[in-house]
């Protein structure tokens, strides 16, 4: 997949357009990515995927937005081109840009300096000034341009249509499982180990503190996790916990995400680390002494070596 930051200097064969924000690059986005694919290869072209960065809201709303993002922008990346893309299009998103209208987005830029043919679209795709660019009003737009339109249904599950918000909820519940049937893959953060307060290494579990390389990342529901963690080259299983450590912390605006990594013994400090979450254990709780809560980590240990057992 050919990666262009603007659009002034790709150069595509017959390009099969799309266009989206594609946070979490989800099962319901797969679901239009693969018809964009299949097109190209129908019409003998390319399939072109255009997004935008920083997320538009982050734009508009500065400091006041509250944007949780599934996907940094690698690995949005990374997940595109997992879908056979042949090219990504990462359009810079500023205020001016805000303003330009649907049509003229269409015409200037997707057919002025892309050239497209073809445009494949979701059931529910706005974009443009004030997301005024519906489906009916980029049919409108594109009647004089040569521009064939194509409307994809949502991809429906017993929950509803597959979405970038439905994916988020189910997180911020802390229904990890759900997530990923939702995603098609299990949900990752990805950070670096930073220094504690090194209480897990006095109770016989040591824990790497994990700063998110990305502020918007969206963190799951406090709790207890199993997750897979891969750092060095290597997998490894663990038990990671989000949330203020209430038995040795009385300040409930802090928040840490930590996790002690099974048969692992070493100095991860500085490290980059990525934490994959297979299960949700149980709530955060506060116990009435470290030995308390001591007992329930050999209890979470258990779960999961039970997790990764598939027991």
């Amino acid at each position: 997949m050919q990666v262009h930051f603007g659009y002034g200097n790709a150069i595509i064969q017959l390009p099969v357009v799309t266009l989206g924000i594609f946070d979490g690059v989800h099962l319901g986005h797969r679901h239009i990515l693969g018809r964009l694919v299949s097109k190209a290869r129908e019409v003998g072209g390319e399939s072109v995927v255009v997004t935008f960065y920083p997320h538009p809201r982050l734009v508009l709303e500065g400091s006041n937005s509250f944007v949780t993002l599934l996907t940094t922008l690698q690995e949005k990346t990374e997940l595109l081109e997992k879908c056979g893309i042949d090219h990504l299009i990462i359009v810079e998103f500023t205020r001016e840009f805000s303003n330009i209208t649907a049509c003229d987005f269409i015409s200037e830029i997707l057919v002025g300096q892309l050239g497209a043919k073809y445009l494949i679209i979701g059931y529910n795709h706005q974009f443009g000034r004030r997301r005024e660019g519906d489906f009916d009003t980029i049919v409108k737009c594109a009647g004089s341009l040569n521009l064939d339109i194509e409307r994809v249904e949502g991809l429906v599950t017993d929950q509803g249509t597959i979405s970038s918000s439905m994916v988020r909820e189910a997180l911020l519940e802390g229904r990890v499982e759900d997530a990923a049937r939702l995603l098609g893959y299990y949900y990752q953060v990805k950070g670096t180990v930073i220094e504690g307060r090194k209480l897990g290494r006095t109770i016989g579990f040591p824990t790497a503190n994990i700063l998110p390389t990305d502020n918007h990342k969206l963190i799951p529901l406090k709790g207890v996790y199993a997750v897979e963690v891969y750092t060095g080259g290597k997998i490894y299983h663990g038990m990671l916990s989000i949330g203020s450590n209430p038995t040795v912390n009385k300040d409930e605006g802090f928040r840490s995400i930590e996790v002690h990594l099974l048969d692992f013994h070493g100095d991860i400090y500085g490290s980059e680390i990525s934490v994959t979450f297979r299960k949700r254990l149980r709530d955060e709780r506060r116990f009435d002494s470290v030995d308390g809560l001591t007992a329930q980590m050999e209890l979470d240990r258990q779960s999961t070596l039970m997790v990764f057992s598939g027991k």
